[in-house]
């Protein structure tokens, strides 16, 4: 696979991400396709197929996400840049383009201030309650947000792709549902529910903890997590200080960059976890389990540790939602 593959690669570190590729094709697209031939459905296959696609959402989206950052095929086979967004991702729930506008077009731009429609600075980030207004929002408004957003910053492109992707998979998941409603159902509409809840949480956990005194500061307001499982399968996604710092540094290179920012971190107080994922931060966030939290804290200046209380005291601060006062000045300084 890897001699294979290295030739159409503009980076052939990307190996890895041909094998991701290749078994989510395997093991999720294949099997929704087979779950469409005519006689062969049973009920019995829906939690199987849920299974799978639960095993690799993280995977496919975190290669969906390098994707979107670095142009993985070279130019001359780039037409195979678009199976990872238009093939491969409203499998997964994924509409196409949109994941790109969104992350790329919007909030990359925005950086989680309140210009972004995903910041999360609005809502007290250890409240289950606020979480489930921050999800409705995504849910209910989200796209009509993120269309008005590019349109009335003269993006006209990308608004029009937003809705050409959602418009394709609305149409092809509507027109494959009725014609076979129960692999309708579990190959698009419960996938594509779950993803937009999934994004969510992933998003509300990268972006919970705020220093209110350095809010544009990504030092002291994106989290990290080193020697997890997750970043192994995830392409190092945990590094996302780094990430913010370095959009398109190849994720190989990302655990030796937030070696080199050790002092930097350390100065501004960054927050870093081990051996936990984005997911396992938002449940203990907000079931509000702050003291089991700060035990996966992780002291990057061993000579002047914090204590556990210490460690809940800057958690605490960092999830407290912004006064809308706060928000104005913020975005009037813009």
């Amino acid at each position: 696979m890897a001699r294979l593959s290295r030739p159409l690669l503009r980076d052939e570190r990307d190996v890895g991400i041909i094998q991701t590729l290749l078994q989510v094709f395997l093991l999720v697209v294949l099997p929704g396709l087979l779950l469409f031939v005519p006689g062969l459905f049973r009920w019995w296959l829906a939690p199987i197929y849920w299974f799978l696609y639960i095993r690799h959402i993280g995977p496919f989206t975190l290669m969906l996400h390098c994707a979107c950052h670095r142009t993985i095929f070279r130019r001359e086979v780039g037409f195979l840049n678009n199976v990872f967004a238009w093939v491969i991702g409203p499998f997964f729930g994924h509409t196409p383009d949109s994941y790109f506008i969104h992350h790329i077009g919007m909030h990359h731009t925005e950086d989680n201030l309140p210009s972004d429609l995903s910041s999360t600075m609005k809502y007290q980030r250890d409240s289950f309650r606020d979480f489930l207004k921050y999800e409705a929002d995504f849910l209910f408004l989200g796209i009509p947000k993120l269309f008005l957003y590019m349109k009335n910053r003269g993006r006209t492109k990308l608004a029009r792709r937003l809705v050409v992707g959602e418009l394709s998979f609305l149409i092809v998941a509507a027109a494959v549902t009725i014609w076979n409603p129960p692999a309708g159902l579990t190959v698009f509409v419960v996938p594509f529910m779950a993803t937009r809840v999934l994004l969510m949480t992933g998003n509300w956990a990268q972006h919970a903890f705020i220093d209110p005194d350095a809010c544009t500061d990504d030092y002291r307001t994106v989290v990290t997590f080193v020697n997890s499982v997750y970043n192994r399968r995830g392409f190092n996604d945990g590094y996302h200080l780094t990430h913010h710092l370095k959009p398109s540094l190849h994720y190989l290179d990302m655990p030796g960059d937030f070696e080199s920012r050790r002092e930097d971190m350390i100065k501004m107080n960054s927050l870093v976890f081990r051996k936990i994922d984005y997911f396992e931060i938002f449940l203990m966030l907000v079931t509000k389990r702050h003291h089991k939290l700060a035990s996966y804290y992780v002291q990057l200046d061993p000579e002047n540790p914090k204590s556990e209380d210490e460690v809940v005291a800057l958690i605490k601060r960092r999830v407290r939602r912004f006064e809308p006062e706060e928000l104005a000045a913020l975005t009037a300084s813009a």
